[in-house]
């Protein structure tokens, strides 16, 4: 008996000193260092940084975890009530561990293999678990990381309050889709606050904590619902909820309201421009004040230019008016004679050569804030942003011609040839009106507003490439224009961005604008951190005479131009000015329109000039491009508050040039007119383009 009672006290003692020594390792760090209380006071949760709107609305986030905090204030008493009745009934009543529950768990699911009991953890130790995550340590992983958990929770316990911790366990848990803590949540499958939360969604978002994919209520809307029904039993057991509350509710439907902000937001291209922009910012404080932002860390919140509702009405436009007119092009190219143009395409390589592609921006034309920015019909699958895309500009590029004659002193109702003529020397090339009229005469404004090829090309040759040239490097071009005849139709080449900067100067009196994205950046407490500085003193790149006379002859062109069916066919009521434009075989078509207060500029076309419609009645710039300001602006007419930032009225002309407009478009040529034809010299000098006014050497052949 002496010899067996030593056995079962030796033993005793043993497996007393193996758990006992197993936990004094962990706890001295042999397992790896334990957070001590000054670690878990500067405790720090990786958080998304917002990007919010002009209006203050959230329009998208970058992270590494997708986190927004809160603080306790900010949740609902019904929320925490959930919690505690589905995952931790006596969290108020224990230091970190509770005993009861340890003891249930070892008995059933280790002694009777009943795993129903659940894992035994408190919000505490799930807490540890969320803050400093499991290690791998092989057989041994569970008993160390159970025991890592046990030990931090009753420090968790000892340095903050039960509020302090609820509040840190909602804002670390995770909820799948790589959504991190409640706010996170809420707004991912509610679209609200977590102050808003109705009794019922507290309690589906708290039933994903269970299995966050098993109850994801948008994958799995009917575990979802069971579950969250028992959340809701589970608040009425514990008196956080009313019995007869908990049956009513029950018998409520799941009822989501799904926001994919941060899956495909509704500005992902604008998106790309502010984090190029906030990592300027940020590196610029880090270089000039020393400290080191995380943008993907620490919560910042960045106040961008974007107007959330143009925006909107933008991307309904696109949503609209490039889906008909895609079906439109598939109809074309499913013709025998489209099916021959592409016969050794495979049919996938087709679908994308066939795709229409379109970019949209809009920007205040006095500080450069971008308003709308939307680069393509799908982030997702068409990534390249179209307004950076550079491409033809046919007629828009016109008015940098007539701005250029205006600076060189001519006037808007100097009338200019509309004469066919043919260049020897440059394969018989001819310019051409796209109504192929020909004779008489158009003044400046005429021709501007009718876009109208042969007076134009008549004033590139008044006006000389340098002088052309010149404007067009200050207006901030980045492709340098070539010396070509056929540089008048529009050969040149620009991005959207570049169009809409170049156009702000004539909206604004002739300064050239810098696009902006930023306004500014704060904490997530509030603190501005980067504020964007105010508008310096721009550069003058159009006299105020000649951007005024070119604001009136563009409007002259929606009113009564190319540009008319804003007006007649969409109903727009905005007063505006711009101008449209078809590159060569409509491959692409253009529309630029501006006020005082706005400048908005389109484009559309497939991904190579090889695609496209093959009438005007769809590819022209009117019929392709137009429509997609149209619509937008349309939209944002319906919204008093848009309407103060877009319906800002032209000033009026100057008593000096009140009447500069007041001629003719069009008149027949007079006698004297016909006698210098008779005896006009044809021979051009190329070499002098300016100077003499008559800038190409070449053999005129008047038809």
């Amino acid at each position: 008996m002496k010899k067996r009672w030593k056995i079962i006290l030796v033993g005793s003692a043993v497996i007393l000193f193996i758990p006992l020594f197993f936990i004094s390792s962990v706890y001295t760090g042999v397992f790896g260092h334990l957070p001590g209380r000054k670690q878990l006071l500067n405790y720090k949760n990786a958080m998304a940084s917002v990007v919010l709107s002009a209006e203050g609305e959230i329009i998208g986030k970058f992270y590494s975890e997708n986190r927004t905090e809160i603080t306790y204030d900010q949740i609902p008493r019904h929320l925490t009530g959930a919690l505690v009745a589905t995952e931790d009934a006596r969290f108020y009543d224990h230091a970190g561990i509770d005993s009861k529950s340890l003891f249930r768990v070892l008995l059933k699911t280790i002694l009777f293999n009943d795993r129903s009991s659940g894992g035994g953890s408190t919000i505490t130790q799930q807490l540890a678990k969320n803050m400093y995550g499991r290690k791998d340590y092989l057989l041994l992983s569970i008993f160390i990381n159970k025991t890592r958990e046990a030990l931090l929770a009753r420090r968790i316990e000892k340095v903050f309050t039960k509020e302090e911790i609820l509040t840190l366990y909602l804002n670390t848990v995770s909820f799948g889709e790589n959504l991190f803590g409640i706010e996170s949540a809420s707004r991912r499958y509610f679209n609200k606050k977590t102050c808003d939360l109705t009794v019922e969604e507290a309690a589906v978002l708290t039933g994903m904590l269970k299995a966050n994919t098993t109850f994801n209520p948008r994958l799995y809307p009917d575990n979802a619902l069971k579950r969250r029904n028992v959340v809701l039993n589970q608040m009425a057991r514990y008196g956080y909820l009313e019995k007869h509350a908990a049956d009513s509710l029950n018998s409520l439907p799941l009822k989501l309201n799904y926001n994919k902000t941060d899956i495909a937001g509704p500005a992902d291209y604008f998106m790309i421009r502010v984090r190029n922009e906030a990592d300027r910012i940020i590196s610029w404080m880090q270089a000039f004040r020393g400290r080191d932002w995380d943008i993907e860390r620490d919560g910042l919140v960045i106040n961008t230019t974007l107007s959330l509702p143009l925006q909107e009405a933008a991307s309904q436009a696109f949503g609209t008016h490039i889906a008909k007119m895609q079906k439109r092009l598939d109809k074309q190219y499913s013709t025998s004679s489209g099916k021959r143009a592409l016969k050794e395409i495979p049919d996938s390589l087709r679908k994308m050569m066939t795709t229409l592609h379109a970019g949209l921006l809009a920007l205040d034309p006095a500080t450069g804030a971008v308003r709308a920015w939307v680069g393509g019909i799908d982030f997702r699958t068409q990534p390249y942003d179209q307004i950076l895309a550079r491409r033809q500009l046919a007629s828009v590029f016109k008015p940098f011609i007539f701005a250029a004659a205006l600076e060189d002193g001519m006037e808007p109702c100097l009338y200019l040839d509309n004469d066919s003529v043919t260049l020897s020397g440059f394969n018989d090339w001819s310019p051409e009106n796209y109504n192929h009229s020909y004779g008489g005469k158009y003044s400046l404004a005429g021709a501007l507003a009718q876009s109208m090829n042969i007076p134009t090309f008549s004033l590139y040759l008044l006006t000389g490439f340098d002088k052309i040239d010149k404007l067009w490097g200050k207006m901030g071009f980045s492709f340098p224009l070539v010396n070509s005849p056929s540089l008048a139709m529009g050969t040149a080449e620009a991005s959207i961005l570049e169009v809409a900067g170049a156009y702000a100067s004539f909206a604004n009196g002739g300064l050239m604008v810098t696009p902006r994205y930023i306004e500014s950046v704060m904490t997530h407490d509030g603190r501005v951190i980067w504020q964007a500085p105010p508008p310096g003193k721009s550069e003058r790149v159009l006299s105020e005479r000649s951007a005024m006379l070119m604001s009136a002859m563009l409007q002259k062109a929606i009113r009564e131009g190319t540009g008319s069916s804003l007006y007649s066919v969409y109903g727009v009521k905005t007063a505006l000015a711009g101008k449209t434009g078809t590159s060569q075989n409509y491959a692409d078509a253009w529309f630029a329109a501006f006020n005082s207060g706005l400048v908005i500029v389109s484009r559309v076309g497939a991904s190579t000039p090889s695609i496209h419609f093959n009438t005007g009645s769809n590819g022209s710039g009117s019929a392709l491009a137009l429509p997609l300001v149209a619509l937008t602006l349309k939209k944002a007419e319906a919204d008093t508050e848009l309407m103060k930032m877009i319906d800002k009225p032209f000033p009026e002309l100057p008593p000096e040039l009140a009447g500069a407009l007041d001629c003719p478009d069009f008149r027949d040529k007079t006698f004297f007119d016909r006698l210098i034809d008779i005896f006009g010299d044809n021979e051009i000098d190329y070499e002098k383009a300016g100077k003499s006014r008559r800038p190409f050497r070449v053999r005129i052949i008047r038809r």
